[in-house]
């Protein structure tokens, strides 16, 4: 992403008028980002390796021995950040570290640095840019201390760990300026947070003034002149690449990424509390508000390429009714030769448009990896699509969906072995299709939402939403008893309908298209609904139990066949309702999907169980393991609350279920 230059004097401007802007300095020697003005800041001074076009002919030094000295990729670990000033240049055309005067180096680290004398001219330019930067953060750390009455800034550097003959820490604070009677409150606190980072495979330490002991000018120039704002020079161990040869490992660098994000706003809040003009106390109102346009595009480009990529829409085979009839009229012995609607993608294509987008340009680590895990979880899909009625398609589900586990399966287990209800094997009246279409609608009127309700054969239990069309689908044989059919209302419209159409409101279409695997969570909350309501059966658990019996059957090497007569004939279940649970499960060539909504019920109804709120996972087909990201961006006024809510959640009447629940579902792990 291109940042626009312009002159010392216009960026302080804005800094004086309280703009937000994302600038580079004119001459090319740091760029400075301010999304939300903050009462804390933070500085990569280290991270550039530019060097003058007029000084490459006189330096000694070669790329890579600059590049050993200098901070990569420290720009990385505050682009999250609402404030953040980046130096552009090589510390050897002058260093933001050292005093205006020592600013550029004759010698460093035992090194010659330039082969031929510079000139006073190069040498002054050299020195402009080292004040041009300090005159920005002298206006910014002015305008930040009139705002808030002080701020904090983090002072983020690297350093090589081998040229040391012993352990050395992960974080180094250098605190020998700081005065710790005014801030050693934070202080311990920061060290704290760096403590509690882990990193894979990585030893985790934190220490003051080991290594280094914070005496760089970055530091000691705000000091000079600011009393109210404390600067926490940080180094970090070079883990993060390898030091002798520069390569980096990206998984580390982002797992430092998203930690420094937390510990840095957890830090800020800690030195905020004693702020007279700051009141805020969540983390979310540390970081810049609202959607960019540059994060707007990349969200709308992958909608548009997305948006109609629903695996529902085409794994239902086309003659279900047929081949049930064949099956039951050849006693069982034929494997159903299901038939489906052909696929019109190109998956080639669409994963190359996929891989176009500028993730990178996302500046916040949270949403990038967001964004990037969507986009990861969408090739897997894709391949699913495209390997429809293959012998590809169990294995591209495995991917997507995986198998069940072994505490499913002892869930599962555990649920069918308990006896009958006696109060649940009452006959109740029965309702047919066209009176549940009736209700479907009432109940779609009653929260106020607009889809469409059909009858069709591609249904292959009962009810369908099918996201990317907005519509209910009703198998036009399908019988509902009252307990049924309240359920379904709960699970279908109260949850799908209700989530799909809530992301419609939101101006990023993430939420829409669906985060990775957010089948766990739907169907989890699906049936939680279902709990929450009143309307909870163990003839209803039970069937979600067989699933998960059948998809691990099938993924051990089972047939239609196997799987069918263990249902009808170890469990006793009806040959119709056996047919139609193994049918959802070999449907497109093997699809494991079903297995996920008695891990995801217990996933969810954990959740709710420890008094988190789930309201903030109804603004879209959220997944569960994204949580904290979208509270963070509700909180941050980037995606808009849930509009319509889930009755059942909010007045939750599970006093209507059967109390042998309570034991029931206590037992589940």
């Amino acid at each position: 992403m291109k940042i626009r230059k312009v002159e010392i004097g216009e960026i302080i401007k804005n800094i004086e008028q309280e703009k937000l802007f994302e600038f580079a300095s004119a001459d090319g020697g740091f760029k400075i980002k301010i999304a939300r003005y903050v009462p804390f800041c933070c500085t990569a001074v280290h991270n550039g390796s530019n060097l003058r076009q007029e000084l490459h002919k006189k330096i000694a030094l070669n790329e890579y021995q600059r590049w050993y000295e200098e901070d990569p990729y420290t720009e990385d670990f505050i682009k999250s950040m609402p404030i953040t000033i980046v130096g552009n240049d090589s510390r050897f055309e002058y260093d933001l570290n050292r005093n205006p005067n020592d600013c550029v180096y004759d010698e460093a680290w035992g090194k010659t640095v330039w082969k031929k004398k510079l000139t006073i001219q190069e040498i002054n330019l050299s020195k402009q840019k080292h004040a041009a930067y300090f005159k920005v953060v002298h206006a910014l750390i002015s305008k930040l201390e009139e705002l808030f009455g002080g701020c904090v800034v983090y002072d983020i550097h690297s350093y090589n760990y081998k040229r040391w003959d012993r352990e050395v820490p992960l974080f180094n604070i250098g605190t020998e300026k700081i005065d710790l009677k005014l801030y050693d409150e934070t202080v311990q606190n920061w060290l704290n947070e760096l403590k509690e980072i882990v990193i894979p495979d990585v030893s985790t330490s934190a220490v003051t003034n080991d290594v280094f002991h914070g005496k760089g000018y970055n530091l000691e120039y705000i000091n000079n002149h600011f009393r109210k704002t404390l600067v926490l020079a940080t180094e970090i161990k070079k883990v993060y690449c390898d030091e002798l040869t520069g390569d980096p490992f990206p998984k580390i660098i982002r797992k430092l990424q998203q930690s420094l994000k937390i510990a840095i706003l957890n830090n800020t809040n800690t030195f905020c509390r004693k702020l007279e003009k700051w009141h805020h106390h969540s983390n979310n109102s540390l970081l810049d508000k609202k959607v960019n346009k540059n994060l707007l595009k990349i969200d709308h480009d992958i909608y548009n390429l997305l948006k109609n990529i629903e695996v529902l829409a085409v794994v239902n085979p086309i003659n279900t009714g047929i081949e049930k009839n064949k099956f039951f009229k050849n006693k069982f012995s034929e494997i159903p030769n299901f038939k489906y609607n052909p696929i019109r993608i190109n998956s080639f294509n669409l994963k190359q448009q996929l891989l176009s987008i500028p993730l990178q340009d996302i500046q916040d680590v949270s949403i990038r990896n967001l964004y990037k895990s969507v986009i990861n979880s969408y090739f897997d899909k894709i391949d699913m699509i495209s390997s429809l009625n293959t012998d590809k398609f169990l294995y591209n589900s495995l991917r997507y969906f995986g198998r069940p586990s072994k505490k499913d399966l002892q869930n599962a287990s555990y649920i069918l072995l308990l006896p009958d209800i006696p109060e649940e094997a009452k006959k109740q009246p029965v309702f047919d299709a066209k009176t549940a279409m009736s209700r479907f609608k009432e109940e779609l009127d009653d929260y106020g939402l607009e889809a469409k309700i059909e009858l069709s054969n591609l249904v292959i239990s009962q009810v369908m939403v099918l996201n990317s069309k907005r519509s209910i689908l009703i198998h036009p044989q399908a019988t509902f008893n009252r307990k049924e059919l309240l359920a379904l209302l709960e699970h279908e419209i109260g949850i799908h309908m209700l989530t799909t159409i809530n992301s419609t409101f939101q101006q990023l279409k993430i939420f829409n298209i669906g985060l990775p695997v957010n089948t766990l969570t739907q169907e989890g909350m699906a049936i939680l609904a279902e709990y929450l309501s009143g309307n909870l059966t163990l003839h209803r658990l039970k069937k979600i139990a067989f699933r998960v019996i059948v998809v691990d059957q099938m993924c051990s090497g089972a047939d239609f066949i196997e799987c069918f007569n263990l249902l009808k004939n170890e469990y006793s279940v009806e040959q119709n309702a056996a047919f139609n649970i193994v049918t959802r499960v070999f449907r497109g060539g093997g699809f494991t999907k079903d297995y996920l909504y008695l891990s995801g019920f217990v996933q969810v109804l954990r959740f709710w169980e420890e008094q988190n709120d789930l309201i903030p996972l109804l603004v879209g087909k959220t997944s569960l393991q994204f949580y904290n990201i979208i509270e963070e961006m509700i909180g941050r006024e980037m995606i808009s609350p849930p509009k319509y809510i889930t009755k059942s959640l909010l007045k939750p009447t599970t006093e209507q279920n059967n109390s042998i629940y309570n034991y029931i579902l206590s037992g589940l792990k």
